[in-house]
């Protein structure tokens, strides 16, 4: 059944989530409102999203932002590890990660691209997949663990980041290690009140800096443009709501700053792949049968 994976669920007991499946049956299609980073190992299979089909090998690498659908098809042995971030984390604590230009790649630039959907994947080689893998395993252990382990579990995610760029070819010299404050600055505005109807001359009179200066600035650090910055923001938190709340489809656009429906609905189906209406109808779960009296 079709079902959206929750954050508050998820990250009970920390910002940090980790585990080992081995598939044999296919897994259906489901959203989240977490990032997700999923290694695969030894078996077959297909991965299935807004982008196609296409099968699986040892060493894949698949990120998925919030709001993203992904599923499993024609799983044989198919070893896949997932390591899973909290989205408010990734505003927070672990936002120091945005200032590791490998890092910010790989869970902020690729995955937020035009015409990824939200989705990237990458290749490692086989013999890092496994490595990266048993950190994944030590995680799924560290996190069961009581009491908790906090700092392990931060640092075997610091060990899977590093053994999946390690065979990264090197960033451009143009990539700053790290992020301007006027751009932070930037992203955290756009963060925190995603609805409001903002401008780029607005967000440069913000951080004192001249629009066109900003907006190359933004795109050198983070791969997109503010407004295209923005709109990912967008599209991300109103996945959340489609899969689960029942806010009509025009609410929800106005609550996350696009007030016309009809434009909502495109900007949708541009980032995400579907259009409003066909994202909950595919991730919601449905209602439980009533029984007679």
């Amino acid at each position: 059944m079709p079902q959206t994976l929750h954050e508050h669920t998820l990250f009970a007991d920390g910002p940090i989530w980790g585990g080992v499946h081995h598939l044999n049956a296919d897994v259906g299609s489901h959203a989240h409102d977490f990032l997700e980073i999923a290694v695969i190992g030894a078996g077959r299979g297909a991965h299935v999203t807004s982008l196609g089909e296409h099968g699986l090998r040892r060493g894949d690498v698949l990120v998925l932002r919030p709001g993203a659908w992904h599923g499993f098809q024609d799983c044989a042995d198919l070893t896949v590890a997932n390591c899973c971030l909290s989205a408010k984390a990734l505003r927070a604590e672990l936002a120091p990660l945005h200032n590791i230009p490998t890092l910010r790649r790989i869970l902020w630039t690729d995955p937020m691209a035009s015409g990824t959907h939200g989705i990237a994947t990458m290749t490692v080689d086989p013999t890092a997949a496994e490595e990266a893998i048993a950190e994944i395993t030590q995680l799924e252990h560290d996190l069961a663990a009581r009491p908790a382990r906090p700092g392990r579990t931060l640092g075997r995610l610091i060990s899977v980041l590093g053994i999946l760029t390690d065979g990264r070819p090197p960033e451009p010299t143009t990539v700053e290690s790290t992020i301007h404050p006027a751009v932070a600055a930037t992203i955290t505005r756009l963060e925190t009140t995603p609805a409001h109807q903002w401008r780029l001359d607005e967000l440069a009179r913000a951080v004192n800096l001249d629009p066109a200066y900003l907006g190359r600035l933004f795109t050198q650090h983070i791969g997109l443009t503010p407004m295209n910055f923005l709109a990912r923001v967008r599209v991300e938190q109103a996945a959340t709501l489609l899969a689960h709340s029942t806010l009509p489809t025009a609410q929800i656009g106005a609550t996350v700053g696009w007030d016309d429906p009809t434009y909502f609905a495109r900007r949708f189906r541009t980032l995400v792949g579907q259009t409003p209406s066909e994202y909950r109808r595919r991730h919601q779960p449905e209602p439980t049968p009533r029984e007679s009296p």
